[in-house]
């Protein structure tokens, strides 16, 4: 039924209306709207930028588009008025518009699945949280459904098998096993009872817990999270000036060659230089001359080029996010690919942070309780690892119990606990690297390192020298206490070592990365640890402030120095490292100072992350060889280049689809990204420099 009509429209639009036809006039109106209308946006962008001194994409999609429109609209009028019709190009202006902005959706939709990772961890919260109510007396009185932004801190929470944790908390009742793959990539569940940290949006698996809020809203560990990557995809990699400045100067450039083009095709033919059939189709020179010109601005594409870094970067901290590894810029990502030191700290980071006891050996007449209970006074006030592993020992020695966790309520049972047995401390004083001093029943007690010791004129006894060092031999810590002048005992400490420290430092040794070990412990015991994982260099008995100075020693000749720690006293060695690393286990403070944020408290995640740097920056030089690439073999191509030899012109409409294109092509390739998997265990050894 269609066929019929056809020719009834072919013979209208041919007709004429006044010296016009319906045909040509139809083609101006339409795509007058498209120019102007659909293409507004171009003119409106391009404005913007000229007006700030700058010029984009937009900037030679105008030129281009209005100069096939503007030719259009001149030939149609000079043939009105004269008879002499020569070809009109308006359906080129349409086409390039249309094609430009197919491409552009193409890579919206591109760019929205390289923020996935965001919209995941949105995800996770929990709309909604069962609240505990309790009554006068304070007695559970039974439990309401609220929302989960109405909790606050300190509310009781009720979280079901298979429901979400609403909030950050502690469990005060209850024992369960939690899916933290989500937030932490540790996919193994972790099993929480009382006094245990969880995370809000992570998943209760099997029994019914009670938690008691710590954290809400933008303080809860997913929402960092969730700020952290929206910061890092906004920040700008170094290597994106290099682009910048030449998206800046290559419009210019392309315009100059354009007109070039248009000067060089046009003299030829005005001067016979070629024949006449080149330029039949086209009528005359000039429109010969005018399509290669249009054709050169078109095809010239400076958005692949800007595209080139910020989508991998982009994609590189979602994927970062899922493992576990958050990067905080698109800086960091590519200071980490050139690392050539990483530096450990040897406490809470190659050990577990989990000091124990292991001996306890007493120097004079003190009973060996009476010790305990000393030191245990003594190291009551102290933050520091090592002061609760010998407080968990002296109570469990007198009580063959364990001493609660210092969480919120469950704090103030302990401390009634510690104030039945322990003795009265009075101008107690923490002395970084080396110990603490206080005074107890009036005399001064000393406990710390051989240092704080001899500093203070007590003498340590040959025998107490010797079992010293057998002691650090194997690995163990020694502390050693004075009291009232004279050396009383000594304490041995182990913190176990964490199993995967061996293997990654053997992985990074095969990356080409060289580790090193910083610690304030005593020599003997740091070379001991240092032998067993199998690091070479070890820097001891370092002040807190030393491990910077460690750092600057190691960046003098340019190296790139990353520093993995966990604690306080790391954070000014993790700012002045060219690249920070961050233990999720460790402080608010640390993390703060960090550049990367290891969620999970592995090692492992240390050749995750700079592996994954190495990655995208191969990726972005990929994207970067991909786009100048283009537009040194398109533009030659689009100018004619090839003409004489194989008669190939292209059109400008195809060069505008060519130009679409090339930018959709580099954010795909940005989004290959997202097939990254991380080294494994098993297979890390065989990771090598490329």
């Amino acid at each position: 039924m269609v066929c019929p009509h056809i020719p009834l429209i072919s013979s209208f639009l041919v007709m004429h209306f006044g010296p016009f036809c319906i045909g040509d006039l139809l083609k101006w109106i339409l795509v007058s709207m498209i120019q102007f209308v659909v293409g507004k946006r171009f003119y409106i962008a391009a404005y913007r930028a000229l007006r700030h001194g700058s010029t984009n994409m937009d900037v030679l999609v105008v030129i281009g588009t209005t100069a096939s429109y503007v030719y259009s609209v001149c030939a149609l009028l000079y043939g009105a008025f004269t008879g002499f019709h020569p070809p009109i190009y308006f359906e080129t202006s349409a086409m390039i518009i249309t094609f430009v902005l197919f491409g552009k959706y193409l890579e919206v939709l591109a760019k929205g699945k390289t923020s996935d990772a965001i919209k995941k961890l949105v995800e996770l919260a929990p709309a909604t949280a069962l609240l505990l109510l309790k009554d006068k007396e304070g007695k559970y009185s039974g439990e309401k459904e609220i929302d989960a932004s109405l909790v606050q801190p300190g509310d009781t929470l009720k979280v079901l098998p298979g429901s979400k944790v609403p909030a950050d908390g502690v469990v005060i009742w209850g024992t369960s096993h939690v899916n933290e793959s989500m937030v932490t990539g540790e996919s193994v569940p972790i099993s929480k009872e009382v006094s245990s940290p969880v995370i809000g949006g992570t998943m209760n698996l099997h029994g019914v817990l009670h938690i008691q809020a710590t954290k809400v809203g933008s303080g809860t560990v997913l929402s960092q999270i969730i700020s952290l990557v929206e910061t890092a995809q906004m920040s700008k990699a170094p290597i994106q000036k290099f682009a910048d400045y030449v998206a800046s100067i290559f419009v210019p450039i392309v315009i100059t060659l354009s007109l070039l083009t248009f000067l060089a095709w046009f003299l030829c033919g005005w001067l016979g230089a070629y024949p006449n059939s080149w330029s039949a189709e086209s009528s005359n020179c000039f429109v010969f001359s005018l399509m290669f010109s249009i054709s050169v601005v078109v095809i010239a594409c400076p958005c692949a080029l800007g595209l080139a870094t910020p989508t991998a970067v982009m994609v590189a901290t979602g994927v970062g996010a899922n493992h576990g590894v958050l990067v905080k810029g698109g800086d960091a990502l590519e200071r980490a690919q050139n690392v050539k030191y990483v530096i450990f700290d040897k406490t809470g980071t190659l050990t577990q942070g989990k000091a124990t006891v292991t001996t306890a050996k007493i120097f004079s007449g003190m009973d060996l309780g009476d010790f305990l209970t000393l030191v245990a006074s003594a190291e009551a006030s102290s933050e520091h690892p090592l002061a609760k592993a010998i407080l968990d020992y002296a109570f469990h020695f007198h009580f063959f119990g364990k001493l609660p966790s210092a969480k919120d309520s469950i704090k103030k049972r302990k401390e009634e606990i510690l104030s039945q047995w322990l003795l009265e401390v009075t101008d107690f004083s923490a002395l970084p690297g080396k110990g603490i001093q206080c005074w107890i029943n009036g005399k001064k007690i000393l406990v710390g390192n051989r240092a704080l010791i001899t500093e203070n004129g007590v003498n340590i006894p040959d025998e107490a020298e010797h079992f010293l060092v057998d002691m650090e031999l194997s690995a163990k810590t020694g502390i050693l206490v004075a009291y009232d002048g004279g050396f009383i005992g000594l304490i041995g400490i182990t913190d176990p070592l964490k199993r995967e420290a061996a293997v990654v430092v053997q992985g990074l040794k095969k990356m080409g990365v060289h580790p090193v070990m910083v610690t304030g412990d005593n020599w003997r015991t740091a070379q001991a640890v240092a032998k067993e994982v199998g690091i070479d260099d070890v820097r001891a008995e370092i002040m807190p402030a030393g491990k910077a100075d460690v750092i600057r020693s190691l960046q003098k000749d340019g190296s790139v120095v990353a520093m993995v720690g966990d604690g306080i006293n790391d954070s000014p060695a993790l700012a002045a490292a060219d690249v920070g690393m961050a233990i999720g286990a460790g402080t608010d403070i640390a993390i703060e100072a960090a550049d990367y944020v290891l969620l999970r408290n592995n090692l492992e995640d240390v050749i995750t992350a700079i592996d994954l740097s190495r990655k995208t920056f191969s990726r972005i030089r990929w994207n970067y060889f991909f786009a100048m690439a283009y537009n040194v073999v398109t533009i030659p191509v689009a100018a004619g280049v090839l003409f004489p030899f194989t008669g190939l012109q292209m059109p400008p409409w195809l060069a505008g689809a060519c130009m679409a294109f090339s930018s959709v092509s580099v954010v795909c390739s940005s989004l290959l990204l997202r097939r990254y998997r991380k080294p494994r265990l098993t297979t890390v050894l065989q990771i090598t420099v490329e």
